[in-house]
């Protein structure tokens, strides 16, 4: 059985390298000067994901082995800040897929999923009990309007007020600017992460009416100790995009928010999954394809289901 998505080696980043299948296996040819050039040959049984930074070429024959082992392959922005494409294997379980298009499609489960989000956002807030969607977005309103007070106190720049306007860009202060900045490098993390699982990333609980409505979902989870931190702390820069994702993404290295997500997004989908337990339901990997059966659920392939003779 291979690993788990939620696994040590579960991604890999890639960068500045070739991607080429030898006889040996899927390799990365690295120029290292002098006309020399160093192979390193990748673990592709072990990955879940590969991501493919902006400096990668990678060969057909190369594609087609990480297809075969299930790798899932995203073409991504530098450090991973970004999510272009995904390349899909066939053998990828759709067990997630089938778990969010059920919760999306109830009412009350959607409901459920949207409520466990806003408290996941808020910490260690009490929530009241019978509590509407309506006054949860209120009270992260208010938890949001309290968290950048916080911070402009912090670093000393005053009022602060959230705005985005995507045709008078330049024009924003330089904190807007960098939050925005961070914020498309965390949808780019988020993004590989769902596709790693199968997952639609237009399905969202809480955005809807985007092909990324449930990338959104997600990553509000993770702005209030990501991105925000790293916007105000760029109050005073003159360059406040670029040094937003370098800053990004040296804090990735610590905070190893891929796995994360995938943790947290399985809890979501599946309530009672315990964080760090071994759930067999994660792998469902199969043989071949099954049945569907609107009463008894998954029915096994392959069986001549006729009940009489012709």
């Amino acid at each position: 059985m291979l690993p788990r998505v939620a696994d040590s080696l579960s991604f890999l980043y890639l960068d500045m390298v070739r991607v080429i299948q030898d006889d040996t296996g899927v390799c990365a040819q690295i120029h290292v000067g002098n006309g020399r050039t160093d192979l390193v040959y990748l673990p592709t049984a072990a990955l879940s994901c590969l991501l493919l930074g902006p400096g990668v070429s990678i060969t057909t024959p190369a594609l087609n082995t990480l297809a075969r082992h299930g790798t899932t392959v995203v073409s991504t922005g530098s450090g991973g800040v970004r999510a272009y494409a995904g390349i899909l294997p066939d053998s990828l379980t759709t067990h997630w897929l089938e778990q969010q298009v059920s919760t999306w499609s109830d009412p009350v489960r959607r409901l459920d999923v949207a409520t466990r989000m806003y408290a996941m956002r808020f910490g260690n807030a009490e929530i009241p009990d019978g509590v509407t969607l309506d006054q949860l977005r209120g009270m992260e309103g208010q938890r949001m309007k309290a968290l950048y007070k916080i911070l402009a106190q912090q670093h000393g720049i005053g009022r602060f007020r959230r705005n985005y306007h995507p045709d008078q860009w330049q024009d924003q202060d330089p904190v807007n600017l960098a939050l925005s900045a961070a914020n498309t490098c965390l949808y780019g993390i988020v993004h590989a992460a769902l596709l790693a699982l199968g997952l639609s990333p237009a399905l969202g609980f809480v955005h809807a009416g985007t092909q990324h409505a449930f990338v959104y979902d997600v990553a509000d989870l993770y702005k209030a100790e990501t991105t925000l931190p790293v916007a105000f702390a760029l109050h005073q820069s003159t360059n406040p995009e670029q040094e937003a994702r370098r800053r990004f993404r040296e804090e990735l290295r610590l905070l190893r928010l891929l796995p994360r997500i995938v943790r947290d997004v399985q809890a979501l989908l599946t309530p009672g999954h315990a964080s760090g337990t071994e759930d067999r339901s994660e792998r469902r990997d199969i043989d071949m394809v099954h049945l569907w059966d609107p009463k008894t659920g998954s029915l096994p392939a392959g069986v001549n289901y006729a009940t009489g003779t012709n």
